[in-house]
Formats: C-alpha cells, sequence, structure tokens
C-alpha cells in the first residue's frame, strides 16, 4: 500500500507553476521589445541621413562675438 501512495506523490508534482509561466512570458516579451527597439535604431543611424543643424542667426553671432571681445564686422 506504501507503493500506491508514493506513485500518487509522483502524479501530483507533475505540472509547472502558472505564476512561473506568466513571468517567463512577460519577461520574454519585454526583452524582444528591447532588442527590437535596439537593432531599429542602430539600422536607423546606418541608414537615415545626418540631422542638418540649423544656421545661427546674424543677431546671434553678433551677440557672440561681442560676448567675446570681437567687434562685429560693419561697426
Amino acid at each position: 500500500m506504501d507503493e500506491a501512495n508514493a506513485a500518487n506523490d509522483v502524479v501530483v508534482e507533475k505540472g509547472f507553476n502558472p505564476g512561473l509561466i506568466v513571468l517567463l512570458l512577460v519577461g520574454g516579451i519585454l526583452l524582444l521589445f528591447l532588442v527590437g527597439n535596439y537593432v531599429l535604431y542602430m539600422y536607423a543611424q546606418k541608414t537615415l541621413p545626418a540631422k542638418k543643424k540649423k544656421p545661427v542667426s546674424k543677431k546671434k553671432m553678433k551677440k557672440e562675438r561681442l560676448r567675446q571681445g570681437v567687434s562685429a564686422p560693419g561697426e
């Protein structure tokens, strides 16, 4: 009779913990999202042209030269 109880105990321990399955699923999706974003970022860095800088206005150039002590041309 003890052997029959031992066989039943083995059957009860079968199966996965549902919490572990959910954790692995959510973790896998999160990891896939992060890796996908990184791959897209690297692809964009290689293929997209560099951003063009905005031209500096004459007014700002004049202010900067005066701050550095160089007289602006035409004054």
